[in-house]
C-alpha cells in the first residue's frame, strides 16, 4: 500500500503542477486551487477547453432567430462554466441571454452605470457588494429591500443595476467558478412596497437572474422576512428551478442559521458579523469613479441609518440617496429554517398584488 496523502483535494500539489502545465491562456490568472476546483467540481479540462467552447458556437447556427452579439471564447467559456460544461446546457443558456435581452430591448438601452434610472439604484446601494469573498472564494451581494424608495427607483432600473453589476463581476474568472452568495434583508420592508412586487416584474427578475445570466448562485438567504414575504415566495416558486428553491433560506431574524453557511468574519454588523456596518456608497463608487460627487457621499450617524447630505440642485437631489434603513437583525439560539421540497406546494398567495 503506497503512501496516503495528507493533503486536502484542492492542494495537491503534484495535480498543480500538471494542471498548470496544461493550462490555456484561458485560465490564466486563475490560482492552483481554482484550477482545481474547476476540474472536480465543473468538469472543466483544460486539454478540451477550446474544443468545448467551439462545440458551443457551432450550435449558434441553429437559433437564426437571435442575434448572438458575442461569441469570443472568454465569453462563451463563462456560459460552460455555469452549467458544469454540459455543452447543450450551456448553449441554451447563451441563446436565453441575448433572447431576454431582445425581448427587453428598454431595459438595455444606455446599458452603463451613468445612466440615470441605473446610477440612482447604485448610490442607493441596489446592490450592495461586499469587498472580499467568502470563505469558498464567492461573492456576497447585499440587498436591503426597504431602501426601495418607489417614487425614486422603478423596480426595473434596480433590476438593470444588479444586472450591470454582475456584468461587471462575471468578468473576474474567479467568481465564474466560485460564484456568488445574495443576502437580502427584508428589515422594515412595508407592505405598501411588497404590494408593489407584482406578479409580472417578479418573473422578469427570476428569468434575468436565474433562466439568463451565467453565474452561479450558491445561495439567496432571507433575512428579517415578514409574513408577506414568506407569500410573495410561495407565489414566485412555480417560477423557480427545484436547484434555486434548494438555495434559498429563510433565516427570520436568528442570525446563527447564516453564520452557519457564511461565517461572521466575512459578514457587515448588520448581519451579526465582525466587519463593520456596510457603506452603501461603496460599490456605487467603485462602477461610478468621478461620477459619484462629494455630494452623494454617506455619513455613518449610527448603527441602524446612514443619512446623506442635501443637495443643492434639482438633479443632485434626484441622484442623492434617501436614509438608508438598516437590519434589526438579532443572534439568537436556533437552527436552520430551509424551505424544504413540498411545503406550502399548494399554498394561495396571500397578499393581493396588482
Amino acid at each position: 500500500m503506497g503512501p496516503v496523502s495528507l493533503l486536502p483535494k484542492y492542494q495537491k500539489l503534484s495535480t498543480w503542477k500538471g494542471d498548470l502545465a496544461k493550462m490555456t491562456h484561458l485560465q490564466a490568472g486563475l490560482s492552483p486551487e481554482t484550477i482545481e476546483k474547476a476540474r472536480l467540481e465543473l468538469n472543466e479540462n483544460p486539454d478540451v477547453l477550446h474544443q468545448d467552447i467551439q462545440q458551443v458556437r457551432d450550435m449558434i447556427i441553429t437559433r437564426p432567430d437571435i442575434g448572438f452579439l458575442r461569441t469570443d471564447d472568454a465569453f462563451i467559456l463563462r456560459f460552460l462554466r455555469a452549467r458544469k460544461f454540459h455543452q447543450a446546457d450551456a448553449f441554451r443558456l447563451l441563446a436565453q441571454y441575448f433572447q431576454y435581452r431582445q425581448l427587453n430591448l428598454d431595459m438595455f438601452k444606455n446599458f452603463k452605470a451613468d445612466d440615470p434610472g441605473i446610477k440612482r439604484a447604485l448610490i442607493d446601494g441596489f446592490p450592495g457588494v461586499l469587498e472580499n469573498r467568502d470563505h469558498c472564494g464567492r461573492k456576497i451581494l447585499l440587498l436591503f429591500a426597504a431602501n426601495w424608495d418607489q417614487s425614486r427607483n422603478s423596480f426595473t432600473d434596480i433590476l438593470r443595476a444588479i444586472l450591470l453589476s454582475l456584468e461587471v463581476l462575471i468578468e473576474d474568472p474567479e467568481l465564474q467558478i466560485n460564484g456568488f452568495i445574495l443576502i437580502i434583508d427584508w428589515s422594515n420592508f412595508s407592505f405598501k412596497q411588497a404590494s408593489k412586487l407584482t406578479p409580472s416584474i417578479l418573473k422578469l427578475a427570476i428569468e434575468g437572474l436565474q433562466d439568463s445570466f451565467p453565474a452561479r448562485f450558491g445561495g439567496v438567504h432571507f433575512v428579517n422576512q415578514p409574513w408577506y414575504i414568506h407569500a410573495l415566495y410561495t407565489l414566485i416558486k412555480p417560477f423557480l428551478k427545484d436547484k434555486t428553491r434548494k438555495r434559498i433560506f429563510l433565516h427570520g431574524n436568528n442570525l446563527n442559521s447564516l453564520h452557519q453557511l457564511i461565517h461572521p468574519e466575512f459578514l457587515p454588523s448588520e448581519f451579526g458579523g465582525t466587519l463593520p456596518p456596510y457603506d452603501m456608497g461603496t460599490w456605487a463608487r467603485t462602477l461610478l469613479g468621478p461620477d459619484y460627487s462629494d455630494e452623494n457621499d454617506y455619513t455613518h450617524t449610527s448603527y441602524n441609518a446612514m443619512h446623506v447630505k442635501h443637495a443643492s440642485s434639482n438633479l443632485e437631489r434626484e441622484c442623492s440617496p434617501k436614509p438608508m434603513k438598516r437590519s434589526q437583525s438579532v443572534v439568537e439560539a436556533g437552527t436552520l429554517k430551509h424551505e424544504e421540497k413540498g411545503e406550502n406546494d399548494n399554498t394561495q398567495p396571500l397578499l393581493a398584488l396588482d
